[in-house]
C-alpha cells in the first residue's frame, strides 16, 4: 500500500515537471491517465481470458474467483480510457467522439466487462453461472487483437503506437519516463484492489 502511495505521488511529480506538446500544449498530459487505462484495460481481460481457459480446462475454482474480483477493475480502467479520451480527442479532434476502430472496439470492451458483471449476479448454480463466463471472456477475447491492431487494419483518427516492444519508442524519455512511471502506479493501485476483493470472493465462499 505504502509503496504503491510513492509510485503515484512520484509519478504524479514527474507528469507535473513534464514538458508541453508543441502541438498539444497542455493538453497532452492527460496521456499519462489515458494510456495506462488503456494498457491495463486489456491486461486485465487478458488475465481474465488465460485463467478461464485454465478454469475450464483444469476445473480449478480459484481462476474463476479471480474472474469475477478483477471484472469491475478492468471495466474501470476501460470507462477510464474512453473519458480520458474523449476529453483528450476534443480539443485534437473537435469532437468528443468518432466511431472509428480503435474507440468503437473500446466501448465494445467496457460493454463486454459489464455484461460479466451483470452475469456474475445472474444464475443460481455457481458452476453453471462461473463456466458461462468463463465461456463469455474467451469468446470476447476475439475483441483484443482487434483493439490492438485496429490503428493498424483500418484508417482511424487514433494515431498508431508510440510504445512497442518490437522498435524503439517515438516517444522523448522526458515523457515516456512519467508515462511508464504512472503505468507502474495504476498496476499497483489496480493489483491491491484484485487482491483485497479475491481474498473478501474466498471468505464469501467459504462462509456459504
Amino acid at each position: 500500500m505504502l509503496i504503491s502511495l510513492i509510485v503515484v505521488i512520484i509519478g504524479l511529480i514527474l507528469v507535473y515537471l513534464s514538458p508541453l506538446d508543441y502541438q498539444q500544449g497542455l493538453t497532452v498530459k492527460i496521456m499519462y491517465i489515458h494510456v495506462p487505462s488503456a494498457w491495463l484495460a486489456l491486461l486485465t481481460y487478458t488475465i481474465m481470458t488465460i485463467y478461464s481457459i485454465i478454469g475450464i480446462a483444469f476445473k480449478i475454482p480459484f481462476s474463476f474467483i479471480v474472474n469475477k474480483a478483477v471484472a469491475p477493475i478492468g471495466a474501470v480502467f476501460t470507462l477510464l480510457c474512453l473519458i480520458s479520451g474523449s476529453l483528450w480527442g476534443k480539443p485534437m479532434w473537435g469532437t468528443w467522439w468518432v466511431w472509428d476502430a480503435r474507440l468503437t472496439s473500446v466501448a465494445i470492451l467496457l460493454l463486454i466487462y459489464l455484461i460479466i458483471i451483470f452475469l456474475n449476479q445472474t444464475f443460481e448454480n455457481r458452476d453453471v453461472r462461473e463456466k458461462t463466463i468463463a465461456i463469455f471472456i474467451i469468446i470476447g477475447s476475439i475483441n483484443l487483437p482487434i483493439i490492438k491492431f485496429s490503428v493498424d487494419w483500418w484508417n482511424t483518427l487514433h494515431q498508431p503506437a508510440s510504445v512497442s516492444k518490437l522498435s524503439s519508442p517515438s516517444m522523448d524519455s522526458s515523457m515516456l519516463q512519467p508515462l511508464l512511471v504512472m503505468t507502474v502506479a495504476f498496476s499497483l493501485v489496480g493489483l491491491i484492489i484484485a487482491i483485497l476483493r479475491i481474498k473478501a470472493e474466498i471468505l464469501i465462499r467459504k462462509n456459504n
